[in-house]
């Protein structure tokens, strides 16, 4: 154990009911800090005279790092502990977002996003680590179930929060409040929070790389991260090109995009209701009805628009589609999760790292072959996003069958 540990402050039983409101609060943080200002990006691009794809590129950046750190940090958690690195990290967050708030500089933005990520993916996965810490068994299976239903009141509350705060005082107050919201919930974790780690793990470098390797050779970990990038992909896309659609094509308003993204937010959670309401159905059977059903409604999107294209049928199609990226996302979520738990820090990192790498470098890869100009081509990201989750879960199928018969 690390001399670290020994002055460690573990959490305070009588604080633990409040520790684990705050653990769950802060899961959606990472969608807060992309979704609040979705409504803000063709404002953003005007007034720092940018084009749209250099101001889409601020998300991606942010899903970059996000991504690129929970692969690193989980085994950082496990070697030194949750509770300060998850404290240092929202203050860390707090003052990015100032720094975003008060300059027109792109790159510099950039730069901030960066730390956004870095920042967001050490208290997010120090969080999902609290709960494998704690709990165990049938209670611990349900509370990871609620992760993605939680995480979805993010995409949910924020572009709704966004849109009146960029009309109220302008894009800049988006980043104000992530500040103060960051700084509120470090006051609150320093007076009731605490270490949850009981056994620290060395940080011998050789270990921890086995450890890795080992997760990411466990072929049905490593297509279920797949299915969650692919299926957080399709959220993601319309976060990019969503708002570009209805301010500039059906010309309505910021305060429009942020009711529009509230609303397929509230999809997402639908989604994650019924993944956990039929969680005790057949995994691969329910997941094969969903991808099937996503398929027939993109192709009636795709037909409707010979007959009607507007914000009501944009939003109709989107929001069935993103109940079912929300059933797999939290399908795959509490698989992916519970698979290794002694190592909870590692698979927690590695299973949102790997998702948002994937959602990275996928939506702007669309964003960037299929523009930000109307439903049609919103419908066509769906489709190629929706091709591939079926082509996964084919090979998942075979991968399957093929264990069974080595048995």
């Amino acid at each position: 154990m690390p001399s670290s540990a020994i002055k460690t402050s573990y959490i305070k039983e009588k604080n633990q009911s409040v520790a684990t409101i705050l653990a769950f609060a802060l899961i959606p943080l990472s969608g807060f800090a992309t979704d609040i200002y979705i409504p803000s990006l063709p404002t953003m691009a005007g007034e720092m005279n940018v084009s749209n794809v250099q101001v889409q590129l601020t998300l991606s950046i942010f899903l970059i790092s996000y991504g690129v750190a929970q692969l690193f940090v989980g085994s950082l958690l496990d070697s030194f502990g949750r509770y300060k690195i998850g404290l240092y990290s929202l203050l860390v967050f707090a003052m990015a977002s100032i720094v975003i708030a008060t300059t027109h500089h792109i790159y510099l933005i950039y730069l901030m996003r960066i730390i956004h990520g870095l920042s967001v993916g050490a208290i997010v996965v120090a969080k999902r680590a609290y709960f494998v810490d704690l709990f165990t068994g049938e209670k611990l299976k349900h509370y990871l179930s609620l992760f993605s239903i939680i995480w979805s009141t993010g995409p949910i509350i924020a572009p709704f929060v966004g849109g009146y705060l960029h009309t109220a005082f302008g894009w800049e107050s988006n980043f104000y409040f992530l500040a103060g919201f960051a700084m509120v919930f470090a006051v609150l974790e320093f007076l009731f929070s605490g270490e949850t780690l009981k056994h620290f793990t060395d940080f011998q470098l050789k270990k921890i790389t086995g450890i890795y390797i080992d997760m990411i050779k466990t072929t049905s970990f490593t297509l279920g991260i797949v299915m969650l990038g692919l299926a957080y992909c399709m959220v993601m896309v319309y976060n990019m090109t969503g708002p570009f659609i209805i301010e500039h094509e059906l010309k309505y308003s910021p305060v429009i995009a942020g009711y529009s993204s509230l609303i397929l937010g509230f999809a997402w959670m639908v989604g994650g209701f019924i993944g956990k309401a039929t969680i005790n159905k057949p995994f691969f059977s329910r997941l094969m009805i969903n991808s099937v059903l996503q398929v027939l409604f993109v192709v009636l999107m795709i037909v409707s628009l010979n007959f009607v294209s507007n914000l009501y049928s944009l939003i109709f199609f989107a929001f069935i589609i993103h109940i079912g990226a929300g059933f797999t996302f939290n399908n795959y979520f509490t698989f992916c999760l519970s698979k290794f738990p002694k190592n909870a820090g590692i698979a927690g990192g590695l299973t949102g790292g790997i998702t948002y790498v994937i959602v990275s470098f996928l939506s702007y890869g669309i964003v960037n072959l299929i523009p930000a100009k109307d439903e049609a081509n919103l419908s066509y990201s769906y489709l190629i996003m929706i091709i591939l989750s079926i082509m996964v879960m084919f090979l998942i199928m075979k991968t399957r069958k093929k264990n069974e018969l080595n048995v």
